[in-house]
């Protein structure tokens, strides 16, 4: 049965980077004052925000994307301006181009590099040397860097705080429903304590891989979406891999980077880091398909791979491995692409709901929330 009954101009689902960002976006730049936040776990920044490589990408990924690339290199800049606190920029990252199987050479790498202006230049001996060069044609050093995501989620806290955002924690949301009178009503399922229902006059779905799982009026999102269940192993890089990050493509290759939250390095394999995938849709909650996943380490296969490329990697050692859900645009799995999906539902005025498939999109989504025109009085 439904405790209560609150009002706000905006309620914010989902309290990961994106969810956050938003509702301190909506209270700092549009003047709203009840703006209510509410996340499903104990904690913000506990879910895809947490488990992922940490990278703050700066182009150099999607050589088969151009828009996404540009945008990654145009936004970079502006993410180490606005969240300083939370980089690590102590490492020296490199990419390097496979012999075979790599769908770009070393020459169409940095011709594509300089067409970004993304910033690289060739790597000296000593960087090579880690590489086998029967395997590898060419290695380049780039401007890439980390985040940590334990600072990430201080920063959270605190701006909410400061921004007079109201959080509510261990709050699963059921369903979202049009009002008589043109709002929005969101079922709240606390995990202890009794249902409640809020009122708003926006709605903002930063649920990520569970957009599609909130039942009432919802429709849904237009765009078709593909989830994943994915491996992140955490590995200790033996001394000579420990301030380098790598990434080795442009095909079925792998990436190894800092992740300052744990000290640690993350190891990811396009072959071996997704374990599981499928065709989203309502009813097929991805959590809960996650939840009932074995989780058996494919560490193995990657190390054993990595290490043909790059010798050292057979000295590292295996710590833990990082299980989550990662959502994509099912029309973007062939190009690379990592667009934002930012949907307005017209048959449910007022709600929106919002994906960005890396930490730098989110500067897509504030542009295109400075383009609505969003009404900041209190319903």
């Amino acid at each position: 049965m439904e405790a209560s009954l609150l009002h706000q101009d905006a309620v914010v689902i989902g309290g990961g980077f994106y969810g956050c960002a938003i509702a301190i976006y909506l209270a700092r730049k549009r003047g709203f004052r009840r703006v209510l936040l509410l996340e499903a776990e104990p904690k913000l920044l506990q879910r895809a925000s947490y488990n992922n490589q940490a990278r703050v990408h700066n182009g150099y990924h999607y050589p088969r994307s151009f828009t996404t690339a540009y945008r990654s290199r145009i936004n970079l800049p502006r993410f180490v301006e606005d969240w300083p606190q939370v980089l690590s920029t102590n490492f020296t990252k490199l990419y390097a181009i496979a012999r075979r199987n790599s769908k770009v050479t070393g020459r169409q790498f940095e011709r594509f590099c300089h067409e970004i202006g993304a910033r690289i230049e060739p790597a000296d001996k000593t960087f090579k040397s880690l590489f086998e060069p029967h395997l590898i044609e060419d290695v380049f050093v780039v401007q890439e860097y980390a985040f940590d995501s334990s600072k990430l989620a201080r920063w959270a806290e605190t701006e909410l705080r400061d921004a007079h955002v109201e959080v509510r924690l261990n709050s699963h949301v059921d369903s979202i429903a049009r009002t008589a009178d043109g709002g929005l009503s969101v079922v709240i399922c606390p995990k202890s304590g009794e249902t409640y229902r809020t009122e708003g006059r926006y709605v903002f779905n930063c649920t990520y891989s569970g957009l599609n799982q909130l039942s009432g009026d919802f429709p849904g999102t237009q765009t078709r979406l593909k989830q994943e269940v994915t491996e992140m192993a955490l590995v200790e890089a033996p001394p000579e891999l420990l301030d380098v990050g790598v990434t080795v493509m442009d095909g079925p290759f792998f990436s190894m980077m800092p992740f300052p939250a744990r000290n640690l390095h993350t190891l990811s394999h396009v072959r071996y880091t997704p374990h599981q995938n499928w065709d989203d849709q309502p009813g097929v909650d991805p959590y809960e398909r996650l939840r009932r996943y074995p989780r058996e380490t494919r560490v193995d296969r990657m190390i054993r791979d990595v290490r043909r490329y790059m010798p050292a990697a057979a000295r590292v050692k295996y710590v833990d491995s990082l299980f989550e859900i990662k959502t994509v645009l099912a029309k973007n799995e062939v190009d690379d692409g990592r667009p934002i999906l930012f949907e307005k539902h017209a048959s449910l005025p007022g709600c929106y709901s919002v994906l960005g498939g890396k930490i730098d999109n989110i500067y897509d989504v504030f542009e295109r929330l400075d383009a609505e025109s969003l009404i900041d009085t209190a319903y």
